[in-house]
């Protein structure tokens, strides 16, 4: 049983920083790809971030420049770096990983930014 435990989000004012966690247990090894996505009220899901087991990463348009994500394969956890957050960041944060074809997915961590 693959299980995904998401911490840091919270509540943060404009132009701050968060960083998130993930980090995947049970009987997993050399994962794929690990990422974020999130989700606004009344928006579909969108990706945040991903990044492979290589190190190659891929950024949403709107986040380039100010996230940074990254990983510890040996501790199969993903991270994402937030700084320069906006109101518009504001969302339900979900890791989500790639592991022999299958998806996986965090219970979400709400991220708020005060304007």
């Amino acid at each position: 049983q693959v299980q995904l435990v998401e911490s840091g989000g919270g509540l943060v004012q404009a132009g701050g920083s968060l960083r998130l966690s993930c980090a995947a247990s049970g009987n997993i090894f050399s994962i794929n790809t690990m990422g974020w996505y999130r989700q606004a009220p009344r928006k579909q899901r969108e990706l945040v971030a991903d990044i492979t087991s290589g190190g190659r990463t891929n950024y949403g348009d709107s986040v380039k420049g100010r996230f940074t994500i990254s990983r510890d394969n040996a501790k199969n956890t993903v991270y994402l770096q937030m700084n320069s957050l906006k109101p518009e960041d504001t969302a339900v944060y979900y890791c989500n990983i790639k592991w022999i074809g299958l998806n996986y997915w965090g219970q979400g961590t709400q991220v708020t930014v005060s304007s």
